[in-house]
């Protein structure tokens, strides 16, 4: 049984929401409606550590339209956080306000209830809050004598790996390069701040709220608020970004769901742009060291990579930040390695390509160095550790694109161009700088549901508690289904972000798409062979008798051998209700017999003012092996909008921490700088084409937050073929450029 090759998949296809969304019809968790609404507004800690001794809320209680004010002392019972690291963290119980400890700046003291907004942020500032202050540890830099070992890190990974003899075979090495690199807080700063409208109908709660996984919240509400997950309604049908920091449940979820239980009305909490640095969780600072020793041909014979990181005490996140380096170069000595350090901060947490996007931005830089020692190009340099088997896990890859990458990149980039002595070449008082790095993000798959039902007039209605991010998940999906189909785009209605439907992963780890696409792609198989079933067994149809296995579906028709029917008379005499199908997806042996990543190859040339030190990005390019791509256009976007994040992790993110007081003093976008219209120039991303079918049944690899992966690194690179100075603190900010620039001003 197939379908006709005119394929809809891959094709650049505008995006099916786009309208609704320009034209405001499209809503998001703050702007949906019912019932008389009060408005909750959270008021944060204003120290980092220590407990409440004293809070009064008898003004606040008398202000102008407040309806209730919730603290320690009067919110519903919670069970305990428990301890720092669970199988789950995104499930578990996060209970708000159960206790007067204060474990970081700005955790939420109090909820004030009010009809308006405006109303319950004027009550908040009238509470008169006491504190005992307790001593913390604020500064990763100071505290890294003091590291532990993590249990596992992020994904389930292994917290340490060690293969041959590292240290033997890197003190031996010809060349070395021995470098420790510093990679700076993060903040995801989605356009949508995160929101909640909590509704209960008896004993039944709905929450409209922002969750990249509506399935992941569900739980953790019925957990915190220990009631049944059956009686737990999650609805996210549009979202406004997400990057990580919207895959759990944050404090206004909960307190909007208590509020309005208590309350007997809905209540809807949004935090400001400043709440969030504190209560959305961040990527955690941190320092890393690598080591790699080579023959003088360039040959990795030693390669180490061992990263600290920043930690709360109340929770645990270790981030997989050198994973992936046990996957990118042969070497047949290595080592990876984990480290924590608890400080007084809100917890670290996931944010787009956790463990990648910082980790390759100190081992591509190392893999520059090592190619400037050595004489040779940074794109040969690779190509001579190019492994014939995954290094460590000793299986063949699935596909492996990256010298691919790098080859049609440099021909596309005119890499040739690039000055091999660094600061020789100029534009005027502009010094021209060429970079480039590698990309690698594993290919990952999650179990996945999906339901498909069709009517009597060919519409076909997909339903998945999958969520879209602002990534075109609406679209990709209604390409699936109707290409599995034979059907028009318009005959397709994809329905997504709530918790009535099949479950899946939600948006997440680039597994998304793969996962539930498989999951759509199967139930629309297995609704083909009911339809198919239903002709050639009906008299009546000029398919009858024929085989449904030989059936192909293509322009809304069914054919067989030399026959064709419509669907729609097919399905007009059918079942009055239509038909209906279920698919799943779970990832099979193929992720145990072959290792599955996307690879990439990222290029960039800057400029840097002789005089000031200011670094320009000039262009840009990214070429990517990323198996078989869902939609030209919105993929093109997704990778341009990762290179541009690691553009801003090269030259601008930076959370910066006051050691003394543990709070985040650039906590909104005047000041926390990420790269806007007038940083990025000419930039572009292209696609081999990639063939993979060890994955999944479309071929499908992530590609959400492959082009961020080494982008950083290639715009660090380029600034120091530039320049010739090596920066090993991220961002590159003037403070760390300028200093030494005036030697090079002549």
């Amino acid at each position: 049984m197939s379908n006709a090759m005119n394929s809809l998949i891959g094709q650049p296809i505008d995006r099916i929401d786009g309208g609704l969304k320009v034209t405001g019809q499209a809503k998001y968790a703050a702007e949906y409606t019912e019932g008389k609404i009060a408005h909750g507004y959270m008021l944060g800690a204003a120290i980092a550590k220590g407990r409440v001794v004293a809070i009064d809320t008898s003004r606040a209680e008398r202000a102008p339209g407040v309806v209730y004010v919730m603290t320690h002392r009067n919110a519903p019972a919670q069970p305990e956080f428990g301890p720092a690291r669970v199988d789950n963290r995104f499930g578990r119980a996060r209970p708000v306000l159960n206790n007067n400890l204060i474990r970081y700046y700005d955790e939420p003291v109090a909820l004030v209830v009010a009809e308006t907004l405006e109303s319950a942020r004027h009550a908040a500032g009238l509470i008169d809050v006491r504190y005992e202050r307790t001593p913390g540890r604020f500064d990763l830099e100071t505290h890294l004598n003091d590291t532990y070992r993590p249990e596992k890190i992020n994904a389930g990974m292994e917290t340490d790996t060690t293969l041959g003899n590292f240290t033997g075979a890197f003190d031996s090495a010809q060349v070395q390069v021995d470098a420790t690199y510093h990679n700076a807080y993060q903040n995801h700063n989605p356009m949508e701040p995160h929101a909640a409208l909590a509704v209960w109908q008896g004993d039944n709660l709905t929450i409209y709220t922002s969750s990249q996984t509506v399935s992941n919240t569900q739980a953790a509400i019925a957990a915190t608020l220990q009631i049944p997950p059956e009686r737990v309604r999650i609805v996210s049908k549009f979202i406004g970004g997400g990057f990580g920091a919207k895959l759990g449940v944050q404090a206004e979820t909960v307190l909007a769901g208590m509020a309005a239980r208590i309350l007997h009305r809905p209540v809807r909490v949004v935090q400001t742009r400043q709440q969030m640095y504190g209560n959305t969780g961040h990527r955690p600072a941190f320092v890393q060291r690598i080591r790699l020793g080579a023959d003088k041909n360039g040959k990795l014979d030693a390669l180490g990579h061992e990263v600290v990181s920043q930690t709360a005490y109340y929770e645990e996140f270790a981030e997989q930040t050198a994973a992936f380096t046990r996957s990118l170069y042969a070497a047949p000595n290595r080592i990876t390695r984990h480290r924590l350090v608890r400080l007084d901060l809100p917890s670290g947490d996931t944010m787009r390509a956790p463990g990648e996007a910082p980790g390759m931005l100190a081992l591509e830089c190392a893999m520059d160095e090592l190619a400037e020692k050595l004489g040779l190009d940074p794109i040969e340099l690779r190509v001579r550790n190019e492994p014939t088997e995954d290094p460590e896990r000793k299986v063949p890859f699935s596909s492996r694109g990256l010298i691919a990458c790098m080859r049609e990149g440099a021909q596309r980039f005119d890499w040739a161009r690039r000055p091999s002595q660094p600061g020789t070449l100029r534009d005027g008082r502009i010094l021209i700088g060429y970079g480039m790095s590698a990309a690698i993000r594993p290919n990952y798959l999650r179990p996945a549901q999906a339901k498909v039902r069709i009517d009597r007039h060919g519409i076909v209605q997909a339903r998945l508690d999958m969520t879209d991010i602002g990534t075109g998940t609406y679209t990709i999906l209604a390409q699936i289904a109707a290409e599995a189909l034979g059907l028009p785009m318009d005959r397709i209605q994809v329905n997504l972000g709530d918790t009535d439907f099949p479950r899946t992963p939600g948006s997440g780890g680039s597994f998304g798409a793969a996962s539930a696409g498989s999951a759509l792609h199967n139930a629309c198989l297995a609704l083909r062979e009911k339809i198919a079933g239903l002709a050639v067994a009906d008299r009546r149809s000029p398919l009858s008798g024929g085989n449904a296995r030989d059936a192909v579906f293509a322009e809304g028709m069914i054919k067989i051998g030399g026959r064709s029917e419509p669907f729609a008379t097919v399905l007009s005499r059918g079942p009055s209700e239509g038909l209906e199908a279920d698919g799943r997806i779970a990832p099979g042996e193929t992720y145990v017999k072959f290792s599955q990543h996307g690879f990439g190859a990222h290029f960039a040339e800057v400029g840097v003012d002789m005089d000031t030190g200011e670094i320009r990005l000039r262009r840009m390019l990214g070429v990517f092996a990323a198996g078989r791509i869902l939609n030209a256009k919105t993929a093109r976007s997704q990778m341009i909008g990762g290179m541009i994040w690691g553009v801003g992790s090269a030259l601008h993110e930076e959370g910066v921490v006051d050691p003394r007081y543990g709070h985040f003093v650039n906590h909104d976008l005047a000041e926390y700088h990420i790269p806007v219209n007038a940083d990025i120039r000419n930039i572009e991303a292209i696609f081999l084409d990639e063939k993979d079918d060890k994955g999944n049944p479309l071929g499908i690899k992530g590609i959400g937050e492959l082009g961020i992966c080494g982008a950083g690194a290639c715009v660090a690179n380029a600034v120091y073929n530039a320049t010739g100075i090596r920066v090993r603190e991220f961002p590159i900010t003037l403070d760390k450029l300028l200093p030494k620039m005036p030697l090079m001003a002549i």
